[in-house]
């Protein structure tokens, strides 16, 4: 397999597939660089090598060509990141395209268009995928985000370049630092399952039992658990066709040695709002009308110990509504508690929206090993699904 470290670059035309899909306000400018910012690396690597780079993403979830999910909006922010004149062609398979991929020179950097502005690109069409491929002669995958789908930029394109094809540095640091949870971990090894719902959890659960020795569910399926124990749970979030799930989980963790860690007791509001009256109690112990909105005190205790005696960890989801500042004590305490286990020599992994979204607001994310920029392909890939954007550059 080809690798960026060792291909020869002179004199070729690079076709990167980065993931740009960054958020915009409402006057188009760019709120969160991170996922620029990451591909910047292997954007270097080829133009110091002597190659010209055109870049290939999407943006948002147009339907046509709509100028708001232009790509031209972020032309002025790479220039400023490469600290180079970026070029842009207003099509990413049209004449301009052809044109400005002809003519690119050695050092320079072409921006196609938006690629779903062709529902060509999601359906994985071939003639599509021929047509981006004629403009370079290699191609690079670095979008981790959007590995897990078989889209024509993403995993297709791939057979127009059989020899010439590769990982670039986002994609390879995300695989080194997965592996490093999954087969290659120091234990004891603890992931941290947060967020609403059991359902979009299942599979990594399930996944993670043999590879981990505590898995503490946090967030509102905590809640799910309670109830199929027995306990009351008043007007807390709750999947109730998940119970049976629910139980079979409990056992089988018990089945596996997997201590499976729920909050024993939980803060409460009266009202889904940041000025609701709280109260703490025992989380099977929930009056009716009030709702589980945060860990409670001897939980967020309990977990943080936990966290630091682990030497591997994974953290996907918040542990309580940390958007609101009077519910995001357990969060905010559990990404300090991850930050003083990597001091001590643990390997950390965030992954998944809402916990990079708490990791950059409690300003953790330089302080963790490694924070993943694919939510949903990180998940799949922890689940033991093959990725076709992965899968398309290994084969």
């Amino acid at each position: 397999m080809q690798n960026i470290e060792n291909y020869n670059f002179e004199g070729k035309k690079a076709l990167i597939r980065v993931d740009f899909n960054v958020p915009l306000d409402e006057n188009l400018n760019i709120t969160d660089d991170t996922r620029m910012k990451a591909a910047i690396p292997t954007i270097n690597k080829v133009l110091e090598g002597k190659g010209a780079v055109i870049l290939m993403s999407h943006l948002g979830r147009p339907k046509g060509a709509e100028d708001k999910f232009s790509l031209k909006s972020i032309v002025a922010h790479l220039a400023e990141l490469t600290g180079r004149e970026v070029k842009f062609a207003d099509d990413c398979i049209g004449e301009s395209a052809k044109e400005l991929a002809a003519n690119l020179k050695e050092g320079e950097i072409l921006l196609l268009e938006n690629l779903r502005f062709y529902s060509e690109e999601k359906k994985g069409d071939e003639a599509f995928a021929e047509k981006l491929a004629s403009l370079a002669d290699l191609w690079i995958n670095d979008a981790f985000g959007t590995a897990h789908r078989a889209h024509a930029s993403t995993a297709v394109i791939a057979k127009f370049f059989p020899n010439d094809k590769m990982f670039g540095y986002v994609i390879n640091g995300e695989l080194t630092s997965v592996d490093k949870v999954i087969n290659d971990s120091q234990k004891p090894v603890t992931a941290i399952m947060g967020g609403a719902k059991v359902s979009s959890k299942i599979d990594i659960i399930e996944n993670l039992m043999d590879k981990v020795d505590n898995i503490i569910i946090g967030g509102g399926m905590t809640f799910t658990f309670v109830k199929a124990m027995g306990g009351k749970i008043g007007s807390s979030l709750v999947e109730d066709d998940k119970l049976v799930v629910a139980r079979e989980m409990l056992k089988k963790a018990e089945e596996k040695g997997v201590k499976l860690i729920l909050s024993t007791d939980a803060l409460v509001a009266d009202n889904f709002s940041n000025d609701a009256n709280t109260k703490e109690c025992a989380v099977h112990e929930i009056p009716e009308g009030w709702m589980g909105l945060d860990a409670g005190k001897d939980s967020i205790a309990n977990f943080c110990k936990v966290i630091e005696e682990s030497k591997t960890i994974l953290w996907n989801g918040p542990v309580g509504v940390f958007e609101m500042s009077s519910f995001e004590k357990g969060t905010k305490e559990v990404a300090e508690a991850i930050v003083r286990a990597t001091e001590k020599g643990a390997f950390s992994l965030i992954g998944g929206g809402d916990s990079v979204a708490a990791a950059n607001k409690y300003n953790v994310a330089d302080k963790v090993s490694y924070v993943s920029t694919g939510g949903g392909a990180l998940l799949e890939y922890i689940e033991g699904k093959e990725l076709p954007g992965i899968e398309a550059v290994r084969k």
